[in-house]
């Protein structure tokens, strides 16, 4: 078990090094394969994600890519409703949360096929 816990973080962790958030697969992975609830994958994945975003948050600027002036209102307000978010989410179900989740992850799927259909057409042009 406890391998395929250590398999998840490493998948966790490159998917979120690459940009993508590294709970799209974490938190699936969680509940479908080692049968966690929803909150605690949930849970989880926010407490793994603390020291990989400082990691990644360091190569990132570094690498002279955060904009820190037009970062400071997003993150207020990303931490504001992380705060809701994680109240809400206390007070439903696993299987209304799971679903969400899953509503949530369809979304970001259908994005990521439009996206990359739009680069396709603009490299064309």
């Amino acid at each position: 078990m406890i391998f395929l816990e250590i398999l998840v973080g490493v998948l966790g962790g490159i998917v979120g090094g690459m940009g993508m958030g590294g709970g799209t697969l974490t938190i699936p992975l969680l509940t479908i394969f080692l049968h966690y609830q929803q909150l605690r994958a949930q849970g989880i994945n926010l407490i793994a994600f603390l020291p990989m975003s400082v990691i990644a948050l360091i190569i990132h600027i570094k690498n002279h890519l955060v904009a820190f002036k037009e970062t400071w209102g997003l993150a207020v307000v990303g931490c504001l409703f992380s705060l809701i978010g994680a109240l809400v989410a206390n007070k439903i179900s696993n299987i209304v949360l799971k679903k969400l989740f899953a509503v949530f992850l369809i979304g970001l799927a259908i994005w990521q096929i439009v996206e990359m259909k739009n680069q396709k057409q603009d490299k064309k042009d």
